[in-house]
């Protein structure tokens, strides 16, 4: 008797569309992979269950939900159309498998990640009953198999537990009003919270708490569909909310007044929501509770439209005065931008945590509400022409792409913009990469934009040289980050043949008492070479030889400029 299921067939040839890749598979006819898979899957589910005395529902898991496994396992038996299910049981009696492996993949976990997960010196159940015993409960508890891989992944700590201990915690939870299916969806999305043995900890009452108040209390359960994804689904949502700082136990009421945001909406629109506002820099907890507090934000366009920097601060609200003085300081950030880059334009500004706020407190329609005043509104005709002979340059693509990085990091649609365009180079992921190792070191976002107005060459370092020039400059020459703010070019030159030998030497000369004046770093690194020795002269005769003899580093191939 054929006992696996009639939709299998449609599964493998759905399936099989990767198998190619598999050359595992490459000895069997294309044609017969199928009937070889259904052959090798019950072969599998015999031995695990009448060999090896696993309850045949999971020996049944186990074999049809481990198929890159399997065709390992299969590549090297002998195949015929007329023997090949023997041919495999054959071979299971006399060269055993490792258990785990086929375990780990079943349970929905990628197979290339199975090999870091196999324990040492442990092939079968019977060396660690603890395993199998706990996804066993729950699977016989409701969750899906192949899903307990989400449940191992995140807490590998649950399949520590006794089957016993495992099953009380289930039932704990159940008890506070809630059906199999939602447990299972709660557990999914929240891992942790069955993580301890005996009973619930605080945190996970207060995340029930929250979740019975919206379930029950605001009757969100009546409207979500009786099955495992559909509950899993809602709970992801709401993950969405304490991942960012939400407090569990707090935000149940709240969740409950907005639930109609985890019915209509898909878990991906709101965390580009939630990663939209989080640009902004300001605190992710403020991002969960401006969602929850106004969902209808999670309709709104904030991608696509064209503002203009100086229209849409206007259009919040800033006075004139303060635009003016924004426009003198920051020129480069003026002109039109895309809506999506608006955090970081914000940013560039040093206007994200006004901003923010502004919509915070109740003024987020003004976003949706925005619009150009008029088709020319910041047109900026000097931009839009260079923009035109771009396109017809030898490199259009690669040009726009750093183009659109400038922009997304704030950079207006102005001429300031293009000069610094054409003082960059490398891809967009690379420039982005610079940008962000910049970042890392401490430098504030808007005076990090305001260095590569000054200095676009800063964007041409990689990581390692900025961070090797950054720690010389604040643990060696023990100066603040913020010298950087006036003299960004110090990060343009090259560090073992210019800035190491010149300060060492000039802090050689002081400590000998050659020399009394303080010069200035810019001065020490950025002189001419000629007039570098002038002054070493003027300081003393003899410092030219010295250093020339004991500090100057210069290797073949290598200037003072990186």
């Amino acid at each position: 008797m054929n006992i696996f299921p009639k939709f299998l067939c449609s599964h493998l040839s759905r399936h099989f569309s990767t198998l190619p890749k598999l050359p595992n598979l490459n000895k069997i006819p294309s044609k017969y992979r199928p009937q070889a898979i259904r052959d090798a899957q019950q072969a599998l589910t015999d031995y695990l269950h009448s060999t090896r005395y696993i309850p045949f529902v999971y020996a049944e898991h186990i074999a049809k939900n481990s198929l890159f496994s399997l065709s390992s396992l299969i590549s090297g038996i002998d195949f015929s159309t007329s023997s090949f299910n023997r041919n495999v049981r054959r071979f299971l009696r006399y060269h055993p498998i490792n258990e785990f492996e086929f375990f780990f993949e079943s349970i929905g976990i990628d197979y290339r990640e199975v090999s870091g997960l196999l324990p040492s010196n442990k092939f079968f159940f019977s060396e660690d009953e603890t395993l199998l015993d706990a996804a066993c409960a729950l699977s016989g508890f409701g969750f899906p198999w192949n899903k307990l891989g989400k449940l191992y992944k995140e807490e590998v700590l649950i399949f520590r537990i006794s089957s016993r201990e495992l099953k009380a915690k289930l039932l704990r939870i159940k008890e506070c009003g809630f059906s199999n299916i939602s447990v299972i969806g709660i557990c999914l999305a929240f891992p942790y919270v069955l993580r301890e043995v005996g009973e619930l900890d605080g945190e996970t009452v207060a995340l029930l708490d929250d979740l019975k108040r919206v379930f029950i209390y605001f009757d969100l359960g009546s409207s979500v569909e009786a099955n495992v994804d559909a509950w899993y689904e809602i709970c992801r949502k709401m993950r969405v909310f304490y991942d960012v700082g939400c407090k569990k136990g707090k935000i149940g009421e709240l969740m409950g007044r907005s639930k109609n945001l985890f019915l209509q909406h898909p878990e991906e629109v709101l965390v580009q929501k939630v990663e939209y506002f989080c640009r902004f820099s300001v605190r992710k907890e403020d991002v969960g509770l401006l969602i929850l507090q106004s969902p209808e934000i999670l309709d709104f366009d904030l991608e696509t439209p064209v503002i203009s920097v100086i229209g849409i601060l206007k259009h919040f609200g800033l006075s004139a005065d303060r635009r003016s003085s924004i426009a003198q300081e920051y020129p480069y950030v003026l002109g039109r931008n895309k809506m999506a880059n608006l955090p970081h334009v914000m940013r560039a500004l040093n206007l994200h945590e006004w901003f923010f706020n502004k919509i915070k407190d109740g003024n987020h329609k003004l976003l949706a509400n925005y619009a150009l005043s008029d088709l020319d509104e910041d047109l900026d005709k000097d931009f839009r022409d260079r923009l035109e002979r771009i396109q017809f340059s030898r490199t259009p693509i690669h040009t726009m792409e750093k183009l659109s990085f400038l922009h997304g990091i704030g950079f207006g649609e102005n001429s300031l913009t293009m000069k610094v365009l054409a003082h960059v180079h490398g891809t967009s992921s690379e420039l982005q990469e610079r940008f962000d190792c910049l970042l890392g070191t401490g430098i504030e976002f808007s005076k990090l934009c305001k260095m590569i107005k000054m200095t676009p060459k800063v964007l041409n370092q990689s990581p390692e040289t900025v961070e090797a020039k950054v720690n010389f400059l604040c643990h060696e020459m023990g100066v603040s980050l913020d010298y950087l703010d006036i003299f960004p070019a110090f990060l343009c030159f090259n560090l073992e043949n210019r800035i190491k030998p010149r300060y060492r030497f000039h802090k050689w000369l002081k400590e000998k008492g050659l020399c009394t004046k303080n010069y200035s770093i810019a001065s020490i690194v950025a002189t001419g070479e000629k007039s570098f020795v002038a002054r070493l002269y003027r300081i003393h005769p003899d410092a030219p030889k010295q250093w020339f003899e004991n500090f100057t580093y210069q290797r073949p191939g290598h200037g003072n400029q990186d």
